[in-house]
């Protein structure tokens, strides 16, 4: 028997004996909730076990037994000594795919539907078995031929490869610079560029003093007071051609729309 049979062997006696205990009893004996704890305690190395196991895939080990922990609960409690093996050889597939589940269903940065998160399992284990096969990298094709899948079903699957981990804004590329200066930004003058275009046609028709003056208000954001200055004009006769204008182009667009 090897060292680590010999080290776990009473560990698992003390929970088969705890759970052989708890089943024994009534449902409703008042011992049943301690019993139940003195299980739990004694399996938790179980359940850490596993989690270690899967350390390093980078979730927080921390998280991991979480989960492992919340499994071996569930295993506790529905665990029935009159069916099949011991507690340990029911409880370890169950937490382990439970861990597995974690990985697949949160461990994801960007949410990709499970059809392709398998389909990426499936296209890790084939690259390995075809590259060995072939003795070269496979291709596109040859790894839809081997999983009987479309070659569009292919890149699907690898490109959601890189919705598993984000990268950082502050990640460094090789220009030197952050990989968030080379994001652009929301262009918000692609919100007016229907009414832009609506309103050269009738831009064109006003007089060119019209026109600069509108420019100077609405292009610059200068005041009523400095288009004045800039113009020679009084403000007064600024703001009497600026609302002529506007008046103007008001009564165009609703003709045009009449239209």
């Amino acid at each position: 028997m090897s060292t680590t049979a010999l080290t776990t062997r009473p560990a698992e006696d003390r929970i088969s004996a705890a759970l052989d205990h708890l089943h024994a009893l009534p449902a409703d004996h008042p011992d049943r909730a301690a019993l139940r704890e003195r299980a739990i305690s004694a399996a938790l190395p179980v359940a850490d076990r596993i989690a270690h196991r899967f350390a390093h895939r980078g979730e927080a080990l921390e998280d991991l037994v979480q989960v492992a922990r919340v499994a071996l609960v569930r295993c506790v409690d529905g665990y029935d000594p009159a069916r099949g093996p011991g507690f340990t050889a029911y409880a370890v597939p169950c937490i382990a795919g439970e861990l597995k589940r974690h990985f697949r269903d949160r461990a994801w940065s960007v949410r990709v539907p499970r059809r392709l998160q398998e389909t990426r399992l499936e296209l890790n284990q084939a690259v390995a078995l075809l590259g060995q096969r072939l003795g070269r990298t496979p291709t596109v094709t040859d790894l839809a031929g081997y999983l009987g899948i479309t070659e569009e079903d292919v890149r699907a699957g690898q490109d959601c490869a890189a919705a598993y981990t984000a990268v950082s804004l502050q990640a460094p590329v090789d220009s030197g610079a952050e990989l968030g200066d080379l994001l652009g930004a929301e262009d918000h003058a692609l919100d007016v560029v229907e009414t832009r275009e609506s309103l050269r046609p009738l831009l064109a028709r006003l007089s060119g003093r019209e026109r600069r003056i509108l420019a100077l208000r609405y292009g610059e954001d200068l005041t009523q007071s400095e288009i004045a200055d800039r113009v020679a004009l009084s403000q007064m006769h600024v703001s009497r051609l600026l609302r002529g204008a506007l008046d103007q182009l008001h009564t165009w667009m609703e003709t045009s729309g009449d239209a």
